[in-house]
């Protein structure tokens, strides 16, 4: 049986995020900040005085979860995960911790997507909802319905676990979606607080940018399988696992199908590695037999 690392995304932040870490590891200090030069500003200070106001800034928010997720793996004594899995932007933490990617190449990533996605949510305006007690099918079917109908974007962005699903479009698709959902017997469509559409069509920008980004950047075959948002298998082969990463920003985070893999592939112990509990809560969702635990 194995051990399976996985890593939070955005919504797990929190303020006073990584302060633990920072006041009793020397290394964790160091890493801290060779975080705030990548960035190019003092994140750390962000994270450890920031408001949640000013944490949900996507372009703080990411580079936050990516580096307190990182600095807690690497404080893990004989930390040696069988398989990782990342949602979202925990992806790239996942990578991190396979060897696939360095950290400083990995922040400078993140930033880039992060920056790259702020903008996008400018000029392509969007957001998401979330879908619960419809099956999957439905949701998917409402979907194609409203867009073949009406022109608007909107798509399942998050499979996140049985009787959750995230939907993701433009403010019309969105306001659409949510009135066939609970009209289909969704329990609650519920529109989220968030920056924009990610995991949608209307983030195309953002997916050229980190493209460009992502192939002058040097990927390593990993020490373990990742199991990729976009594809919910096992990827060993560092050019697949780049193409993977660049299609997950315009594509569906299949976290449900990613876990149930991981636990088909011999996974029985799941440690969330990052800020907060999010992913250890879903586990309890997807699977209640196999062991979890965190490291925040």
């Amino acid at each position: 049986m194995k051990h399976a690392y996985i890593f939070p995304g955005q919504g797990s932040q929190f303020p006073g995020m990584g302060m633990n870490h920072y006041e009793k590891s020397a290394f964790a200090k160091k890493l801290f900040e060779q975080g705030n030069e990548i960035a190019g500003f003092r994140l750390s200070d962000i994270m450890f005085n920031g408001s949640e106001a000013d944490l949900k800034q996507t372009n703080v928010t990411q580079p936050a979860i990516f580096l307190h997720s990182v600095i807690a793996f690497k404080t893990v004594d004989n930390a040696r995960p069988e398989m990782v899995a990342g949602h979202s932007l925990g992806e790239f933490s996942a990578l991190v911790a396979n060897s696939a990617l360095s950290f400083e190449d990995g922040m400078r990533l993140v930033i880039i997507r992060s920056s790259a996605m702020q903008k996008a949510c400018i000029s392509n305006p969007g957001t998401m909802a979330a879908v619960l007690a419809l099956d999957e099918g439905q949701v998917e079917s409402i979907c194609k319905e409203i867009e073949s109908q009406t022109g608007e974007v909107l798509v399942p962005a998050n499979y996140n676990c049985p009787g959750q699903v995230v939907i993701s479009g433009s403010l019309k698709g969105i306001e659409l979606g949510c009135e066939r959902m609970k009209a289909a017997g969704a329990r609650r469509a519920v529109i989220l607080s968030v920056g924009g559409a990610f995991h949608s069509p209307l983030m195309e920008p953002a997916r050229e940018e980190l493209k460009a980004a992502i192939e002058k950047t040097t990927f390593y075959n990993p020490s373990c399988p990742v199991y990729q948002n976009i594809v919910a298998k096992a990827v060993m082969d560092k050019e697949e696992i780049k193409k993977n990463l660049i299609d997950q920003l315009t594509g569906p985070v299949r976290w449900t199908q990613s876990v149930m893999a991981m636990i088909g592939d011999g996974a029985n112990h799941f440690t969330e590695i990052g800020p907060g509990k999010v992913l250890q809560g879903l586990m309890g969702k997807i699977d209640k037999t196999v062991a979890t635990a965190g490291v925040e």
